[in-house]
């Protein structure tokens, strides 16, 4: 169960400990986003937190063949290794430090498994996986995927903290991910003692603590690892750390319409997520070359959910 309360002091909104989800075969993340408190942060719709993860011999990551409209997720991976393939034809591997972007718009396939010779040994996977909603009138855009190796992500030493900007804008640079709306998404590793202060150009603001423990300006208490910690909207916000820490920091402008998520499904139409529904159990999807399997649709429950700030 997911534990949020509202705080009183100047500069969190919410303090979120996510659940933790079981996604089959022992793969387990924590969800921070959505929650029954809060749905968004910016477009980030979506934020699963996975790992470290152990596979034994013989064992790894294998998500089936499932599809997406209306958003596009990000793939980041701190430790081990990930196939993704698709139905627009790419094949990639992600590895520690890449960044794997893929747009839904009209429509998308895709699957996620662990390379050949990880499952055949074993293995760590540690990382995130995020979706962000497209602006409305992006929601239906062409199809799209790139891969953004390591050596291409924007980094920075700031007091104490290596900063890597993974997608959007934040620290005055710039990631090559191209994104669609007013977002930042920040790896932050801070050392021992180092203060950072978090860029307020971005509306909405949150930072998921990956590990170590943080303390918040104007804030009391401390925030401690897998603690979602949603900022107030304004605030100046200078977060430090006593015996180092490891962040992601996210952020940007909400949309002004609501969006609606059913299962892998994201739109600001009720009546478009019925129609991809529809679709999915009618085979109208594309296929993913090479693959046979596929995720049926799950039956209702869940119900369309609205997200919005």
């Amino acid at each position: 169960m997911t534990v949020t309360s509202a705080l009183p002091d100047l500069a969190v909104e919410h303090l979120i400990v996510p659940p933790v989800r079981d996604l089959g075969d022992g793969f387990k993340v924590r969800r921070a986003l959505p929650s029954p408190q809060r749905r968004t942060v910016g477009p980030f719709i979506f934020l699963d937190h996975f790992g470290p993860v152990v596979f034994r011999e013989g064992a790894g990551l294998n998500v089936r063949p499932h599809p997406h409209i209306g958003l596009s997720t990000l793939t980041y991976l701190l430790e081990g290794e990930m196939v993704h393939r698709d139905s627009i034809g790419s094949v990639e591997t992600v590895r520690p430090g890449d960044v794997n972007w893929m747009t839904a718009g009209s429509g998308i396939v895709h699957s996620e498994r662990s390379p050949a010779k990880l499952q055949a040994q074993g293995g760590t996977m540690f990382g995130q996986q995020i979706w962000v909603a497209l602006p409305k009138a992006l929601e239906e855009m062409q199809p799209g995927f790139s891969n953004h190796a390591n050596g291409t992500l924007p980094r920075l030493q700031a007091e104490g903290a290596s900063l890597t900007v993974v997608a959007g804008s934040a620290f005055g640079e710039r990631s090559p991910v191209p994104v669609y709306s007013d977002l930042m998404y920040v790896d932050a590793v801070l050392k021992p003692g180092a203060r950072l202060q978090v860029p307020t150009e971005h509306i909405e603001r949150a930072v998921f603590v990956v590990s170590g423990e943080i303390e918040i300006a104007g804030q009391t208490g401390r925030f401690g690892e897998a603690q979602f910690v949603v900022f107030k909207p304004g605030a100046e916000i200078i977060v430090s750390t006593r015996g180092g820490a490891h962040l992601m920091l996210v952020g940007g402008e909400p949309f002004p319409e609501q969006r609606h998520i059913y299962w892998n499904f994201v739109s600001s139409s009720k009546d478009r997520i019925e129609q991809a529904k529809d679709d999915w159990r009618q085979g109208r999807f594309p296929e993913v070359a090479g693959e046979t399997e596929f995720i049926p649709l799950p039956p209702e429950p869940p119900r369309v959910e609205s997200a919005g700030s």
